[in-house]
């Protein structure tokens, strides 16, 4: 019999696993962050956080946005932002963010060539991750965009546990690959405990240039029934 000042198996094993857990904190002078995700690549993740953040600005002149792309192997907002360089170092040895249309962004590829991969272990990864998130200079942010990687791994675990999160968008085409990836997603932030704001259904509609038909070549209503299936609204 267990005396009462013995632990339980159970407890315990939930003490040790929490003790490896990072605590979240917030990103100095950043308000309310937003994480834009996929099951898969190639949906149109990137372009999509591009946009969410342009518009958020331009909903609002007085917000200040922010833009951190956290997709360390393809790195594809340098380009959609249309910026190039070097973040420049501050007095406090922070990486100051490189700024078009009115929005401050950071990414690994603003710190290798633009042709060079990244080929690097997990943990250079989430060292790189890490830094991305706590050594730029945001300044004062009311919204932080972050441009996941496509995929359900340890980057996007890393970033739900280690700072506080407003809130995820997921982006999916109607094919119902990309759908169960989708959901897979979803089912993700749940566990790890990030609100899912809703479901982004990209690529459904081609218009001919010359008669102007809309063919849904990917199917119609693949992401609109998988947001009725787990109760999420659809964005867009």
């Amino acid at each position: 019999s267990s005396g009462s000042g013995e632990e339980a198996p159970r407890d315990r094993r939930a003490r040790i696993l929490s003790r490896g857990l990072p605590r979240q904190k917030p990103i100095e002078g950043v308000k309310q962050v937003v994480v834009v995700a996929s099951g898969k690549g190639g949906v149109g993740k990137s372009t999509t956080a591009v946009n969410i953040a342009l518009a958020l600005a331009a909903n609002d002149s007085t917000k200040e946005v922010g833009l951190l792309d956290a997709d360390v192997y393809g790195p594809s907002i340098p380009k959609m932002m249309n910026l190039k360089g070097s973040p420049e170092l501050t007095p406090r040895n922070l990486m100051r963010p490189l700024k078009n249309y009115g929005i401050a962004c950071m990414s690994m590829g603003f710190l290798i060539e633009e042709t060079a991969p990244v080929v690097w272990r997990g943990l250079m990864v989430m060292s790189a991750i890490e830094k991305l998130l706590r050594q730029v200079d945001w300044g004062q942010l009311d919204y932080l965009v972050i441009d996941m990687p496509p995929g359900t791994g340890d980057v996007q675990l890393s970033v739900s546990q280690n700072i506080p999160i407003a809130g995820a968008v997921i982006i999916s085409t109607p094919q119902d690959v990309a759908l169960l990836d989708a959901r897979k997603g979803a089912e993700m932030f749940r566990k790890v405990h990030v609100p899912v704001l809703g479901l982004v259904q990209n690529m459904s509609v081609f218009q001919c240039p010359k008669c102007k038909h809309e063919t849904h070549i990917f199917g119609a209503d693949g992401v609109r029934d998988l947001a009725k299936t787990l109760g999420l609204d659809i964005l867009g």
